[in-house]
């Protein structure tokens, strides 16, 4: 039986890279590894670092052993270059923290292109209860790692 790790590594889905689309993103570490709050903070210190400059996060959360994003790239920028950016840093800054060393993330992250309003206010409410859905808190604004982001004018 092939591990779920092993699977996922050999997939090389296609990614579709359609300007001015927006897209929900997940990536998992590695092995599903259990971040530490440190860890959480400084993922999602990253990302939004990158907010207003690679891309418009519209909404994202860092759980214990993945993050969910929903962001639109700019048009100087991809979604493979945003998340190769994103994760690269954060795994560099989580290892330097943590004097680990190697990968964090999975290479493979699960996009999926946002088609109307409608998709993306469910999808924002799917990443904002996260949280809670996993027994994490009880009310979504309480998990420290949740960025609201605002949704683009």
């Amino acid at each position: 039986m092939i591990g779920h790790d092993t699977c996922v590594t050999r997939r090389h889905l296609p990614h579709l890279q359609n300007g001015g689309k927006t897209y929900f993103v997940t990536a998992t570490t590695i092995g599903w590894e259990i971040l530490s709050p440190e860890s959480r903070s400084i993922i999602l210190d990253t990302c939004v670092r990158d907010h207003e400059v690679t891309c418009w996060i519209h909404q994202m959360v860092v759980m214990p052993d993945h993050m969910h994003l929903i962001l639109t790239p700019y048009d100087d920028w991809n979604l493979s270059l945003i998340m190769q950016r994103l994760k690269g840093t954060s795994s560099h800054l989580v290892n330097r923290a943590a004097g680990r060393r190697g990968p964090l993330w999975l290479g493979e992250s699960f996009d999926h292109i946002l088609r109307s309003s409608e998709s993306l206010s469910k999808k924002i409410e799917y990443v904002r209860e996260n949280p809670v859905r996993r027994g994490l808190v009880t009310r979504a604004e309480d998990y420290p790692w949740l960025w609201p982001g605002e949704l683009k004018p």
